[in-house]
């Protein structure tokens, strides 16, 4: 087995994380997890992009707990945020593969829709089983601003996916695999 290392796919995961670490430090615990499971979906083979969704819930757990006085309740809900962005990749991606057909921006779109859905719906179910009196964490301003940030993250990450493409010619262009996942 023949094993070829491209700099170009960790260079690209590498600014990823770093540009999770500066949101975290932003939004604390509001950090877009399912933009960066949207555009993993989008931008990388599915182990790839598990491994970066686990890798941001660790960048903000260390930058929540050295730096934003995380509570220590903080560890089992970034197993929970772990949970449900793993969940959100494969939303995205089963959303992307069925949308995109259509036309590639309804395929992004319905991608980072999947994806907020199996996220925010994810943290909803097990807050209602682990932390019911927590639930009005999820009325709709407090829903809206979590839509929000990740709208605008996802957007913002789709731009830089496109010039890092352009740039370096990161493999696995948007939605463009050569490859099954």
């Amino acid at each position: 087995m023949h094993f070829h290392f491209d700099w170009r796919r960790f260079a690209w995961i590498a600014v990823l994380i770093g540009a999770s670490i500066g949101l975290s430090l932003a939004f604390a615990c509001a950090v877009p997890l399912a933009a960066f499971a949207a555009l993993g979906a989008l931008t990388m083979r599915r182990s790839e992009a598990v491994l970066l969704v686990l890798a941001i819930v660790v960048a903000n757990q260390c930058v929540g707990f050295a730096f934003l006085h995380y509570p220590a309740q903080g560890l089992v809900w970034g197993a929970a945020f772990a949970l449900v962005g793993v969940a959100a990749v494969f939303a995205a991606e089963w959303t992307y593969r069925s949308a995109a057909l259509a036309h590639p921006i309804v395929g992004y779109a319905s991608a980072f829709v999947a994806a907020f859905a199996a996220y925010e719906g994810g943290l909803f179910l097990i807050t209602v089983v682990a932390a019911p009196a927590d639930l009005a964490t999820y009325a709709a301003p407090i829903v809206l601003r979590i839509l929000a940030i990740n709208a605008a993250a996802f957007v913002g990450l789709l731009l830089a996916a496109r010039i890092a493409i352009g740039i370096l010619g990161v493999p696995g262009s948007l939605g463009m695999r050569q490859r099954a996942v």
